[in-house]
């Protein structure tokens, strides 16, 4: 029993029920074993009567033991890493438990124990009686404690995803957005060809930010066509002089694969805010992705033409990274390389390679 209140992989079956009806059901359930051990070792020894009273009085004096480990002893002592003075105060508490017990049972019900057999029967029932009612309000303060601090990991490892799930669209700022509606409604006016192209763009992007990017896993082809869009609406917003070039392989191919959503959109993100590409003329992007039918390859390099990133853009590159990096260790577990560090003069390059079939 005890083994099952402290089990991890327990808790965390239990974790998908609302606790404190858990922790009630269990309170409930020990405080029915604790009547039936009264029961059961008592009612030999008493009447009727006296057996009924015996329940009643014995319950409500366990259930103020129970509470005063339950709710003081474990939480200001265990809790508090003070291990010996909790041990201390439980053996007390056993020790004036169990005597109590003892004489006023014997002076209220006028037990007579003729059989020194019988007398020793019964000390070992109050001693193992209240040894397992403290043992369980122990264990059940423990586990509540624990079950709570597996709660809290498993609420904040669900909001790390949702976090990293949102950095794609907290990118896309409206500024951005109001841009490159402005930019085709300009071109819309001269009589530009591409302006159909920029709309269809403009819509491959927001359905990737509303839907595609919800899923848990998209097809790496999904993935480039949203790069794509987004970098062709930044060719759009710069009047189409940027160094920005986007290389892939077989698109058929990638039909095949599957990759969690906002992976590779996460690092060309970063790059475009990295690099300044559009405000810094020689600032360029490269992008290449490519397989060999069992690794799949996906490469950035930009170059910066300032002299150095400033702390927003570097924040961002750290953001980007590690939200990919947790990424692959989900989905590709001791099955990726990731590399990004700066080669040359503000030459930044970011490889990553997962291994699809090992």
């Amino acid at each position: 029993m005890i083994w099952i209140l402290l089990n991890s992989k327990v808790l965390r079956s239990l974790m998908k029920f609302p606790w404190k009806i858990i922790v009630k059901f269990l309170h409930f359930f020990f405080f029915s074993f604790f009547i039936f051990m009264i029961f059961f070792t008592e009612k030999d020894i008493l009447s009727t009567t006296e057996l009924i009273w015996s329940i009643i009085l014995n319950s409500t004096f366990t259930i103020g033991i129970y509470y005063l480990v339950y709710y003081y002893l474990v939480p200001n002592f265990y809790l508090s890493q003070k291990y010996l003075v909790f041990i201390l105060y439980s053996f007390i508490c056993f020790l004036l438990s169990s005597f109590f017990r003892i004489l006023w049972e014997q002076d209220l019900f006028a037990l007579d124990f003729n059989q020194e057999a019988v007398y020793i029967n019964f000390l070992y029932d109050v001693y193992i009686y209240h040894a397992a009612v403290i043992l369980v309000a122990s264990c059940l303060g423990i586990t509540k404690d624990k079950f709570l601090m597996e709660k809290k990991i498993t609420n904040s490892e669900k909001q790390k995803e949702t976090d990293y799930s949102i950095v794609p669209k907290s990118k896309f700022n409206p500024h951005f957005l109001f841009s490159i509606l402005n930019s085709i409604h300009t071109a819309s006016f001269s009589g530009s060809t591409k302006t159909s192209d920029s709309i269809l763009q403009l819509s491959r992007l927001l359905h990737y930010l509303l839907y595609d990017s919800e899923k848990e896993k998209i097809t790496v082809s999904q993935e480039l066509s949203s790069i794509e869009a987004l970098a062709s609406l930044y060719q759009l917003r710069y009047n189409h002089s940027l160094n920005l070039a986007v290389d892939v392989g077989n698109k058929d191919v990638f039909d095949r694969i599957e990759i969690p959503s906002s992976l590779f959109l996460n690092l060309f993100q970063s790059a475009l805010q990295c690099s300044q590409i559009g405000e810094n003329p020689d600032s360029f992007i490269k992008l290449t992705c490519k397989t060999d039918d069992i690794n799949l390859f996906y490469e950035i390099v930009n170059f910066n033409g300032n002299n150095s990133m400033n702390f927003n853009e570097a924040e961002s590159g750290l953001q980007s990274n590690t939200a990919v990096i947790h990424i692959l260790e989900k989905y590709f577990p001791e099955k990726f390389d990731f590399f990004s560090e700066q080669e040359g003069n503000n030459h930044y390059k970011t490889i990553v390679k997962i291994n699809l079939y090992s």
